[in-house]
């Protein structure tokens, strides 16, 4: 605040004026991008096309091709993908449309990325009609998951890990790579005790019991907790689901492949026999029974929540049965063809279920008592998750 002195002449007198000078200092603001803006729904943004700019979070579904359309397979171009608040919608009316620029389509175009299907992403953008629908144009932002990670983001990777059997069950693999990795964990995991299909029964009800309910098992694909004494062959039992089908091979249910609950699961009777023999891959129409799982003619996707399990799984059968045992030699490939021939794909959507699902606490529990109790042997690919690249190198 600054007072001045002011003197001014008039005809026939002169004035003195005291003028009291008031500089306003406004601050300055700066917002972090935490505070800027909450982050919408996809029903808000759906309720706020009026042109604003705004952050949304959602499940990617598919690909819009029409105000009415969204396809879950066979994408065709990488130019937008449409969200929703779960991840397993259907109705295109609950749907966000979201343009992906050019800046973002390696990391989140479904042509390039079709794994992208149920992952969480977060986009900032304009809240504008997109395909004469509801959507979000001209991003400034995408990154997957509900935070504020940098953007574009990168795939996410299974980082290394030191693990407790590093020193002792897997000394002789720890270090290497390639071949020479898949040699050492070949001839330290086919050390085992061998079970009957009728054990097996007594082992799933052990080592996929539900940690809510000491008297169920989780199943497989449904997700759903099931009583342990509902099973058999029955409408809505559950029985026992052979994750490398059993054909793919021809090894059937005798001691050996047929009977490794390392791959063996609780599932539904029903959603067991839709998944039948077919290969792993993305796509599909919605399995009734089994929310978040898809299926076509050739191939089954499983829910979000076990898809790395599922790759894992069929991981440790393809290091395990190498053929020098008297059973055929297992071995991953990139088709979804693949009959009764011994091979199972999709191979490289199973490295990225492996990447985007790491190991949780049901999946190494399950590990951990399947080594004391059952066989005596590990999975290492639950262990070291980070050891699929290390092999497989995709």
């Amino acid at each position: 605040m600054n007072i001045k002195s002011v003197t001014r002449s008039r005809p026939g007198r002169l004035i003195t004026a005291f003028v009291l000078a008031v500089t306003v200092t406004t601050p300055v603001v700066v917002a972090s991008q935490a505070s800027a803006a909450t982050t919408l729904t996809v029903a808000q943004a759906l309720a706020a096309q009026d042109g604003r700019t705004a952050t949304v979070t959602g499940y990617v579904i598919g690909q819009p091709t029409a105000s009415t359309t969204v396809i879950t397979s066979n994408y065709t171009a990488d130019t937008a993908i449409a969200i929703a608040d779960t991840a397993t919608e259907t109705s295109t009316a609950r749907m966000l449309y979201v343009q992906v620029t050019t800046a973002y389509r390696a990391n989140f175009g479904l042509l390039t990325n079709p794994t992208l299907r149920g992952r969480q992403v977060t986009a900032t953008g304009t809240l504008t009609a997109y395909f004469s629908h509801g959507g979000l144009k001209s991003p400034t932002a995408m990154a997957l998951g509900g935070g504020t990670s940098p953007s574009p983001s990168p795939t996410p990777t299974a980082t290394s890990t030191t693990g407790p059997y590093d020193s002792t069950y897997y000394a002789t693999a720890v270090g290497k790579t390639g071949t020479a990795l898949r040699s050492s964990l070949h001839a330290i995991i086919r050390t085992q005790t061998k079970l009957s299909y009728d054990q097996v029964w007594e082992a799933l009800k052990d080592t996929d019991q539900d940690p809510a309910n000491a008297n169920n098992v989780i199943l497989l694909y449904t997700g759903r907790s099931q009583s342990k004494t509902l099973n058999g062959g029955g409408v809505d039992d559950w029985n026992r689901e052979h994750v490398w089908a059993k054909s793919h091979g021809d090894f059937g249910t005798t001691t050996g492949p047929g009977t490794d609950v390392h791959h063996l699961r609780p599932e539904d009777v029903s959603v067991n026999s839709l998944r039948g023999n077919k290969d792993f891959d993305a796509g599909g129409s919605a399995v009734a029974e089994a929310p978040g799982c898809y299926t076509d003619g050739d191939s089954f996707e499983p829910r979000n929540a076990v898809k790395g399990d599922v790759a894992r799984m069929i991981m440790y059968m393809a290091v395990r049965y190498e053929g020098d045992d008297g059973w055929p030699d297992l071995e991953m490939n990139d088709s979804v063809t693949n009959g009764t021939a011994p091979y199972l794909g999709r191979i490289s959507v199973l490295l990225a279920w492996n990447k985007l699902d790491p190991p949780d606490a049901f999946e190494q529990r399950r590990n951990q008592r399947i080594y004391e109790r059952w066989q005596g042997n590990r999975n290492p690919f639950i262990d070291h998750p980070e050891w699929a690249a290390a092999i497989w190198g995709l």
